[in-house]
């Protein structure tokens, strides 16, 4: 049987949904730092600045269902909970790492495009009120 031709463009095709997940902000940061290697539920918020516990837990959970993040359990006491990326999520590391860089890179020269813009459209907004 033929694997049917897969398309982010087109808006029933199951890869979209992938796609949205990866391109999650909070999706990114947590590959990010997961890539130096397995860690526990607070060391991922403590390296994933701002982010809750609530949209960490879930977006882990997520990231689970998908295949791109293992959750090992130990049975110790206190409980210890450690997450690492599977193959499929290593194989996410250089393109969302790249990114990441990207954005460093490039951020004094966004801010100034923003507050070009910014500039440009500003008297336009007041002046519709």
């Amino acid at each position: 049987m033929e694997q049917p031709p897969w398309n982010v463009m087109v808006a029933t095709c199951p890869s979209r949904t992938s796609l949205a997940r990866i391109a999650n902000k909070w999706t990114a940061m947590i590959v990010i730092a997961l890539s130096r290697g397995r860690l526990r539920f607070g060391e991922i918020r403590r390296a994933v600045d701002g982010i809750s516990g609530k949209v960490l837990a879930d977006t882990l959970r997520d990231l689970e269902r998908d295949g791109i993040v293992s959750r090992t359990a130990y049975d110790e006491m206190p409980p210890r909970v450690e997450y690492d990326l599977t193959p499929l999520g290593r194989s996410l590391r250089e393109p969302l790492t790249a990114l990441g860089r990207w954005a460093e890179a490039h951020i004094e020269k966004v801010e100034a495009a923003r507050a070009a813009y910014d500039e440009k459209t500003m008297p336009e907004e007041i002046s519709m009120r």
